[in-house]
């Protein structure tokens, strides 16, 4: 009985900082797994893409894309601490569950999802440091000060991650759409829908402390990672059909 007391704890708890009804816990956890593996491939084409030609935009989007999917990574691990059975919540005994426990496991979530924030906005930013025009080291000395900050204060108001988030969004976006009117390539217009996608699952998670605003917003944010799926098949086949006619 103590330890369904202990773990209702830690669930309301952790509710101030995800808005998951109990139905959507697993695909939640598969959403975040099926992102990070998009963006790990990502990565791998990118940095294959800079051996072969050189271009150091197609490495720091990848380097980008990588950060973003390290964030996954501490997302997903501490989902499954929080969504079920673990060293915390295992039943230890009512003499060894205490207050210092539940303090241990509240740091853990803590730190868990401001990693997650971070890593995310160090990568959106790197992304958008692409096509942007070149700054001194004191101005990214001063935005990677500011990501931190607001990294730490989305702890107490979740929303301010998301809206960092969202600004960044838009300012890759921006650059994409530019870059898009001078190319017209169609995998510059493909990823510029994944962004866009990623944009709008922001602006839905702002507003995520009801629930199914929460599950909508994972599930628009799946479907960005889905586009970025298709642009890797897209240019990997691509590159096969290439190789086959120099054959």
């Amino acid at each position: 009985m103590f330890h369904k007391l202990f773990k209702e704890n830690l669930l309301v708890e952790s509710m101030k900082l995800v808005f998951t009804p109990d139905w959507f816990l697993t695909p939640d956890v598969f959403i975040e797994f099926f992102s990070f593996v998009v963006l790990v491939l990502f990565f791998i084409y990118s940095v294959r893409n800079y051996k072969l030609t050189k271009n150091r935009g197609a490495l720091y989007l990848g380097l980008g894309f990588l950060l973003i999917a390290v964030a996954e990574l501490s997302t997903i691990a501490t989902k499954l601490v929080l969504y079920y059975d673990s060293i915390f919540t295992r039943q230890l005994g009512d003499d060894i569950i205490s207050y210092h426990l539940v303090n241990s496991v509240d740091i853990f979530y803590y730190i868990g999802f401001f990693f997650h924030k971070l890593l995310t906005l160090l990568g959106l930013y790197t992304i958008y440091r692409i096509s942007s025009k070149r700054s001194s080291a004191g101005d990214v000395f001063l935005t990677i000060c500011f990501i931190v900050i607001a990294s730490l204060f989305s702890n107490a108001f979740y929303y301010v991650f998301h809206i960092v988030a969202l600004i960044l969004l838009c300012l890759i976006i921006n650059n994409y759409y530019d870059l898009y009117k001078k190319n017209k390539f169609r995998n510059t217009k493909v990823l510029l829908g994944a962004f866009s996608m990623l944009a709008l699952s922001q602006v839905i998670m702002i507003l995520s402390k009801l629930q199914m605003l929460y599950v909508l917003a994972q599930i628009v944010q799946l479907i960005s990672y889905i586009i970025l799926l298709i642009l890797i098949i897209i240019i990997l086949n691509h590159g096969e059909r290439k190789k086959k006619k120099q054959n």
